[in-house]
């Protein structure tokens, strides 16, 4: 039998996947589920409600890149070089030492699988010159794609005052990377990446686990919670569902399940995602959870939920286990591109990145 916690939680998915609240329940947190193909929203709740992005910051960063690629500017053996500026950024992150080279294929697949803070920068530096300059680039994408709600001010997602998305344009944003950049999809669907000397298995547990998981991010400080941007495709269709709120990486995984098998198991579908008008209160706030997240209580009852090998416990029927060790795609430095120390313990011959014009 399942624990009141887990009860609790299990009652929240079902009401999440028929978009209502049950009388006594707190109003639940922000989602949607959007079919690929042709648009339209399956369902949605809190859908404008302002959140912090936290990692899912990287799906803007991501196809910004992506973008650059396209045009010629960039290609997927560019030289990537690890700035002090990159390598000063706090953790998640590879602690590259400053001057290091990778390319930005590995770049990518470190940025997408490991959410490496520290090559978000270096990529954003690579693309743009500076960071500031590349933020300003990701704001003018988002701008474009109409996402209406969303402002950025980094290119990792960690913590800093003006960011913000919402339900809504994270779906628009991810729906529009499956469909302009299929070339690029297999980026979010790897299971894990090594350097060669460690191995990071992704953080989004669908992904091996769900059958026709292709993706997408997650991401998680104590202002968002845990965030989820999910992907999935069987037989030709692809859905893709939007968490943010929730309070654990399992109950994350748990909810995008059970949200995806619902998508890709029905055809209802409402209005195309671009028609769903703004609805809610508050709008112009952005929601902190950092108190029912970052607390005691709240660690003790995630500790809770991982088994007695440290593996997080998961409850939707849809999920199976692996049963094998994840496949690793390599994403390390360039063979000897690593600087070496001085006996000061500096960086000798730390290249300069070469500012590229701005637009």
């Amino acid at each position: 039998m399942l624990s009141a916690t887990k009860a609790v939680r299990r009652l929240v998915v079902t009401a999440s996947l028929v978009a209502m609240v049950l009388p006594g329940m707190a109003a639940a947190n922000p989602q949607m589920l959007v079919d690929v193909g042709s648009g339209r929203v399956i369902a949605h709740q809190e859908a404008f409600r302002k959140w912090y992005p936290a990692s899912l910051t990287k799906l803007m960063t991501a196809y910004t890149t992506f973008r650059s690629m396209r045009s010629g500017e960039l290609s997927p053996e560019t030289v990537v070089v690890m700035s002090k500026h990159a390598a000063d950024q706090p953790a998640s992150k590879m602690y590259f030492k400053p001057g290091s080279k990778l390319t930005l294929d590995s770049a990518l697949k470190l940025l997408i699988i490991k959410s490496a803070n520290d090559v978000a920068v270096a990529i954003g530096e690579t693309v743009s010159g500076s960071e500031a300059a590349f933020v300003q680039r990701m704001n003018q994408e988002a701008q474009r794609l109409g996402m209406t709600s969303t402002r950025f001010v980094n290119p990792n997602g960690l913590p800093g005052k003006g960011q913000y998305t919402t339900a809504r344009d994270m779906a628009l944003l991810a729906m529009t990377i499956r469909r302009e950049f299929p070339e690029y999809a297999s980026y979010f669907a790897l299971e894990g990446v090594t350097t060669g000397k460690k191995d990071y298995p992704n953080y989004n547990l669908l992904v091996g686990r769900f059958p026709g998981a292709d993706g997408m991010k997650t991401g998680y400080v104590c202002a968002s919670g845990f965030n989820q941007v999910s992907s999935a495709t069987r037989n030709g269709r692809t859905v893709i569902s939007v968490v943010l709120g929730a309070d654990s990486l399992g109950a994350r995984a748990d909810i995008s399940a059970d949200l995806l098998q619902k998508g890709l198991t029905t055809s209802v579908a409402g209005n195309r995602l671009e028609q769903l008008a703004p609805y809610g209160e508050g709008l112009d706030q952005v929601t902190d959870i950092s108190a029912e997240i970052c607390n005691p209580q709240a660690r003790k009852v995630r500790s809770e939920g991982r088994d007695e090998a440290g593996r997080m416990k998961l409850l939707s029927p849809y999920i199976r286990e692996m049963g094998r060790p994840p496949a690793m795609s390599f994403a390390g430095l360039i063979p000897g591109s690593e600087p070496v120390a001085t006996a000061k313990g500096e960086i000798a011959n730390v290249p300069i990145p070469k500012p590229r014009p701005t637009f």
